[in-house]
């Protein structure tokens, strides 16, 4: 692969979160000097940080099944790509996505 690519992308990547971070920081600040109720800040702020950890909980899940699925091709030796081996990555992610969905439903 060449790195070369790579630079443009991480440069897109990172505009496209700062922009992201801004606008929320414009939001937020917009919303307290117009006098927002403290009650829906409060919930705003709540949310948010359930939002984050359910995020936390999502990624650390696909890693985690991602992870077992890479053991399982290592294990059984298989060096090629093939579409048994894109076949067991995918169910992966779609085992850690359906243990995501379990669990937030679980803690909601």
């Amino acid at each position: 692969m060449d790195v070369d690519i790579l630079i443009p992308i991480t440069l897109f990547l990172c505009i496209t979160y700062s922009i992201k971070f801004v606008i929320d920081a414009r939001f937020r600040s917009k919303l307290i000097q117009q006098g927002g109720s403290e009650e829906l800040i409060r919930s705003l702020v709540q949310s948010e940080d359930q939002r984050r950890r359910h995020a936390s909980l999502r990624w650390g899940l696909l890693a985690l099944a991602l992870a077992v699925a890479f053991a399982l091709i290592e294990a059984f030796g298989w060096r090629d790509v093939t579409p048994g081996v894109i076949a067991v990555l995918l169910g992966a992610t779609g085992l850690g996505n359906l243990g995501y969905y379990a669990l937030s439903r679980r803690l909601s």
